[in-house]
């Protein structure tokens, strides 16, 4: 007959590794949501490479264009895609760690599990 506190440790366990499970999902959005941004802003980048210098460059503010200085808008795109490169790193090492704690908390379930059929069988 299992033990009341092994059914007990073995639920509270089940539930933290749902819960890195579900922070493991949300982080991999993340890092979707900011991969696709980064590429949006890398092919901005790459079309202001082939603009003519006299070209004018026009930023969507609203329902309005307003015409944007070229070094200004360059200067955006170039700090945006700093700062996304950043974020995809930070979001990448959290999702490593959250998978390191998610197989070890999935290790544990599986010990205890085997722990209380063992304890059936005897």
């Amino acid at each position: 007959m299992s033990n009341p506190d092994d059914q007990q440790t073995l639920q509270n366990l089940s539930e933290e590794y749902q819960k890195l499970q579900t922070d493991l999902q949300s982080q991999i959005s993340t890092r979707q949501r900011l991969s696709s941004q980064q590429s949006e802003n890398q092919s901005v980048a790459k079309e202001f490479s082939h603009l003519a210098p006299e070209s004018a460059i026009y930023k969507l503010v609203g329902p309005v264009l307003l015409k944007q200085e070229r070094a200004e808008a360059v200067q955006a795109v170039e700090g945006r895609l700093e700062f996304i490169g950043g974020e995809v790193k930070r979001v990448e090492k959290l999702i490593k760690e959250l998978q390191e704690q998610s197989e070890a908390k999935k290790v544990e379930v599986y010990k205890l599990q085997m722990k209380m059929q063992e304890g059936q069988q005897a």
